[in-house]
């Protein structure tokens, strides 16, 4: 199933995830005591002087004076989101874009779809209530609003009664209602599959996307150890932060387009039943209705 195959491919690109910042998370204190190495002195500094006086002790903080305002100090995160926009290069912006453009048309296809299931119900109500209680199909087709589906099928049905001339007169009626409505249900569920494709490929391909992003990432770190010569933090910590963040936001992307595919693909399969079982109803409606000779 698609669903199946989409949430398979989401764990594997979930397990590919850990594995990366597990193998940073590894690397990481490695590096750490490398540079704490690096930075000790060759010889060990002198034990202090046992016999030495102990220092004065620092004279007590004087208290805050009365009505003054204490001073904070704001320290910019060098990492943040902000950090990596402005510090990553064009293959991280592009990245980011690319995520970006996921999300905002995998949300605009979700609320659009939802609102369409929404009015589709609307109008099997409004099919239920004022349909069958006319006095013809043409009536009854007529008192529902333009772009229904159920009106579609209905002026379908219609359609393919009075059609049955040269060629077609051969064809046998029930035949050729039934292939008719049949038809116009095939059109009515290619309009409420729209935009599903686009939540499918999002959902499989945006955590292999923000993988992408987490491998560039830990080779820019690696690059920077490389140029700066020896093993210092502050070196790997932003690189190794682009990783990280480029790998939440590739999750971040899939999972709703997931979710939304689920949940979207049920709800269109209960309204496509509802359409069905309007679409047999009225099949049994015009095969019992008189017959009225054709034109000449």
């Amino acid at each position: 199933l698609p669903g199946d195959t989409m949430l398979k491919m989401t764990r594997l690109a979930v397990s590919a995830a850990v594995l990366l910042i597990a193998a940073a998370s590894a690397v990481v204190p490695q590096i750490a005591a490398a540079q704490a190495q690096t930075a000790a002195p060759a010889t060990p500094a002198a034990a202090p002087d046992a016999t030495a006086p102990a220092p004065a002790p620092a004279p007590a903080a004087q208290p805050q004076a009365a009505g003054g305002t204490r001073s904070i100090e704001v320290v910019d995160n060098p990492y943040g989101l902000e950090a990596l926009w402005k510090g990553g290069d064009i293959v991280a912006k592009i990245t980011l874009a690319i995520l970006a453009i996921m999300s905002m048309g995998s949300w605009y296809i979700i609320i659009t779809k939802v609102y369409e299931q929404f009015r589709m119900g609307a109008q099997a109500r409004a099919a239920d209530k004022s349909f069958w209680n006319a006095p013809s199909v043409r009536q009854g087709a007529e008192k529902l609003k333009e772009g229904s589906p159920y009106r579609f099928i209905a002026e379908s049905g219609l359609e393919a009664t009075n059609k049955l001339t040269d060629l077609l007169g051969n064809v046998d009626l029930n035949t050729w209602i039934s292939m008719s409505i049949q038809r116009a249900i095939d059109n009515v569920q290619s309009r409420t599959q729209d935009g599903l494709a686009f939540l499918a490929t999002v959902g499989s391909t945006a955590p292999f996307v923000g993988l992408f992003g987490t491998v560039w990432g830990i080779y820019h770190a690696l690059t920077a150890i490389g140029i700066a010569g020896q093993a210092s933090i502050d070196k790997v910590a932003g690189p190794v932060g682009e990783a990280l963040i480029m790998t939440a936001f590739g999750l971040a992307v899939a999972v709703p387009a997931v979710l939304g595919y689920n949940w979207l693909v049920r709800r269109n399969k209960a309204a496509m039943d509802m359409v069905r079982g309007f679409a047999a109803d009225l099949h049994a409606v015009l095969l019992s209705a008189p017959k009225t000779p054709a034109r000449a």
